[in-house]
């Protein structure tokens, strides 16, 4: 502390450029997770889009982009793919002063439109050096990235309509939204559609035993088509799901290490294998009903000569809400067990997927969730009866 008070002492610390002892702790490299972690860098590293892809490589070495709308499911890259490009355009140290990225968590009404977009669509150019053109492209235009667009107010996009035109040589705007039908046709006309397709399961699965072998993860067998199938073609939510399984089951190993000292070769064994992700551990982290909790529900609702459904299936439905499984994934699941079961007749399927749609609807709308599984239950028991 003394040396603190004393500003001859830290006057001459500062000049010598030695830092303060108090100051000098260990820093522990922060946890990232995996989804930013292994985000794409370049425009090659984005998976599973090869023709959007292309297209950009190509407006890439030209220079040259259009005004761009991004649209697909969440979780295809379609962010990743554009901060990819900003980054091979503009290189680490213009992209700050050059990109301008608004996502769904700012402010995006009309306001946002008229003041920060346009005046960052307004702004004029600084030029890099010769060498630093040699390295990255730098065209002489600003990039706009509103992300999540079609969140934004009908009036913001019309407002946007006129700075797009007004500010086209030295701004391009990227939209990027999940459905395009929200953007309003004037604004779709004016950009270059790019459609992101949700990942197929060979591309998926190679990604994700990319990032499971660069972290160490061991997979089971069958835990990868897990992931896959609980995450559907959403390949952030499937990378999510990998880093919490992996944490679990590292967590148990870890425990079981801190609690024994002293284990035999057998345990040994026993331990490395509780450290592999198993379809299970997967299916728990993701909310998956157990296939013969499914069964159960499906077998109180067959109909029985002489004897009324409604007390198996209420108190099957009953176990279900106890057990804390939401509406949502019990409807998904039993949808998938009606659907494929040869049991039951086509005529009757008709009808039942029309209960489905009702009760999903409902659901949406806030409706209690005990209910109205109760209700899907007794109504599909009802059609499987000729009712």
């Amino acid at each position: 502390m003394a040396s603190f008070f004393d500003i001859k002492a830290r006057k001459a610390a500062a000049a010598s450029g030695t830092p303060n002892p108090e100051k000098q702790t260990k820093e522990t490299p922060r946890a990232q997770p995996w989804v930013e972690k292994y985000r794409p860098k370049t425009l090659s590293d984005v998976t599973a889009q090869d023709h959007t892809i292309t297209v950009l490589q190509r407006t890439l070495q030209a220079s040259n982009l259009p005004h761009m709308l991004f649209y697909g499911p969440p979780g295809t890259g379609k962010t990743s793919t554009i901060l990819a490009l900003a980054k091979e355009l503009y290189g680490p140290e213009l992209i700050k002063a050059r990109v301008l990225e608004l996502n769904a968590s700012d402010e995006r009404g009309i306001s946002i439109v008229r003041e920060k977009v346009k005046d960052f669509a307004r702004m004029q150019l600084t030029n890099p050096s010769a060498a630093y053109k040699a390295r990255y492209p730098c065209p002489p235009f600003k990039l706009i990235i509103l992300d999540e667009a079609d969140s934004m107010t009908q009036d913001a996009q019309s407002a946007l309509r006129r700075t797009m035109e007004t500010y086209s040589k030295i701004t391009r705007f990227c939209l990027i939204c999940n459905y395009v039908t929200r953007i309003i046709d004037p604004l779709a006309s004016r950009c270059s559609k790019f459609r992101f397709k949700s990942l197929d399961q060979g591309n998926a699965k190679k990604r994700l035993e990319e990032i499971a072998q660069l972290e160490g993860v061991g997979l089971e067998e069958g835990a990868i088509d897990a992931l896959i199938k609980c995450s559907e073609g959403d390949l952030r939510k499937a990378i999510t799901y990998l880093q919490s399984a992996a944490r679990l089951v590292g967590a148990v190993a870890a425990t079981a290490k801190d609690g024994e000292q002293k284990e035999t070769e057998g345990d040994d064994e026993m331990e490395v294998d509780a450290k592999l992700v198993t379809v299970k551990v997967v299916e728990d982290i993701a909310g998956v009903i157990p296939d013969d909790t499914i069964q159960r529900l499906l077998e109180a609702m067959r109909p029985r000569a002489g004897v009324d459904t409604y007390p198996a299936v209420a108190k099957v439905v009953e176990e279900m809400v106890a057990d804390g499984w939401s509406a949502g994934q019990t409807m998904t699941q039993l949808y998938q067990a009606v659907v494929f079961d040869e049991m039951i007749p086509d005529v009757q399927k008709n009808k039942i997927v029309m209960v489905f749609s009702e009760v999903d609807k409902r659901l949406v709308d806030g409706a209690d969730e005990h209910l109205s599984v109760l209700d899907l239950a007794l109504r599909i028991s009802g059609i499987m009866a000729g009712r």
